[in-house]
């Protein structure tokens, strides 16, 4: 695991970033997990980015900005990112925030696999 809290594993050619921290508020913290994630798709060229949300239960909005961010550098090269495992209380500030019409969604791995892995 990083400094960051990113557990960053490969499963095909699947990028599996699993958030090891449960509050994501500090905005050094957000920096970090921003700095590894963009790396993924800036510097290794990532196409297909899983984001497991499981420990997660309080984010800052920096780091809603870090997920959109994200999404669009994904986009740029053809990529897709999909964050599954969200508790309830999260996805509600997503659906709130009309982020849920923006970014992909899925229960589990197995479902953000099969998304990433569909022909767009």
């Amino acid at each position: 695991m990083s400094e960051s809290g990113l557990l960053v594993t490969q499963l095909d050619d699947v990028t599996i970033v699993t958030f090891r921290k449960t509050s994501i508020l500090d905005s050094i913290a957000v920096e970090a997990i921003a700095d590894e994630l963009y790396k993924l798709v800036d510097k290794e060229a990532r196409r297909k980015i899983l984001l497991n949300f499981s420990a997660v239960g309080f984010l800052s909005s920096q780091m809603l900005s870090v997920l959109l961010n994200l999404h669009q550098k994904a986009g740029d090269i053809g990529g897709k990112v999909v964050i599954c495992a969200m508790r309830d209380e999260l996805k509600k500030v997503f659906k709130i925030m009309n982020l849920h019409k923006v970014l992909h969604f899925a229960d589990g791995e197995s479902e953000a696999t099969s998304m990433l892995n569909e022909r767009t």
